[in-house]
């Protein structure tokens, strides 16, 4: 997997996820004015791996 940082048509910073197929399984779904606040994006995905897995299937809305 890698994280590709990259500009969008508008000229503002995106990420995207791409794994080993080529497939993109995540995006930045929103542009950043400044490559620092994408990188600091992307740095926050980075450490959501302790995030919990919530099944909301099972929740009442």
């Amino acid at each position: 997997m890698r994280f590709e940082l990259y500009r969008d048509a508008g000229g503002e910073w995106r990420w995207r996820l791409r794994v080993q197929n080529g497939n993109v399984v995540a995006d930045s779904g929103e542009g950043y004015v400044r490559r620092e606040d994408c990188e600091h994006a992307i740095g926050l995905v980075k450490a959501s791996t302790e995030a919990p897995t919530v099944d909301m299937t099972t929740q009442i809305a």
